[in-house]
């Protein structure tokens, strides 16, 4: 017997819903991939470091560098004090950004420094553990982390390893509590940091230890905590590069 209209199944059939969902799935996969495609290329373009500043680290007689495939580690050319700082970038930035204005720090105080090159250029997907990089220098025997901006903050998480003895925050501040640790502490704002704020890095002091030692460098904005040029939503410097560098070096030279 032939069915009537009314007995036949509504939406087309089986046939014709299986093909309405296989679309779907066909467009959110597509949607998808150019998402993560997109995602990609973005985090494949990082903020480059500016090539004079680099070459006037590289040029350095008291300091030693060299690119250790996973990272970049500066040496003082004479005799080392026997600590380390593992860095790591902020998002989005070129490690070799920072030579310049940590290199001041290990010629001032034989401190040898590693800083890591991110996975994806971005500190929260790399999930290497701190002897990834501390083992490219064998010699230092007190280790310290530290980090610039969201580098900054991974860096509070790697510093809950036994092996760490302190902390330095360029423009940052901790999403982890280490008020209760032993830790040493220098924590370095800038005053014209738009991004980083001064406001914002007083609001999550209590996260560190009572001891921590705070410095705030005047006329200082986000990006002169490496050479890597402007950087959407901060404010401009008041200061140039130079005095940047200069009052970088003197925060941590008294510190270590």
């Amino acid at each position: 017997m032939t069915s009537t209209a009314a007995e036949q199944p509504r939406g087309g059939g089986p046939r014709r819903r299986r093909h309405r969902i296989r679309n779907t799935v066909i467009t959110v996969l597509g949607v998808l991939a150019l998402v993560v495609v997109g995602f990609l290329a973005w985090a494949s373009t990082p903020m480059m470091g500016d090539r004079s500043a680099a070459l006037e680290a590289w040029r350095d007689p008291a300091v030693t560098i060299h690119d250790a495939g996973d990272s970049v580690v500066l040496a003082p050319s004479g005799e080392a004090s026997g600590t380390g700082l593992v860095f790591v970038p902020g998002a989005l930035v070129d490690p070799y950004a920072y030579l310049y204005k940590l290199s001041g720090a290990v010629e001032e105080t034989g401190l040898t420094v590693v800083i890591t090159k991110p996975t994806l250029n971005l500190a929260f997907f790399d999930q290497r553990p701190l002897s990834t990089f501390t083992a490219h220098a064998p010699d230092v025997t007190d280790w310290y982390v530290g980090g610039h901006s969201l580098g900054g903050v991974r860096a509070c998480q790697l510093a809950d390893d036994p092996a760490v003895k302190g902390l330095v925050l360029f423009g940052s501040y901790c999403a982890n509590d280490l008020s209760d640790s032993d830790l040493r502490v220098l924590s370095i704002a800038g005053g014209r940091d738009g991004l980083s704020t001064p406001d914002k890095i007083a609001a999550a002091r209590h996260l560190l230890p009572p001891d921590a030692r705070l410095v705030e460098i005047d006329g200082m904005n986000h990006g002169q905590f490496g050479d890597y040029g402007s950087q959407p939503g901060d404010n401009s410097a008041t200061i140039d590069d130079e005095t940047a560098r200069a009052r970088l070096t003197d925060a941590l030279s008294d510190f270590f």
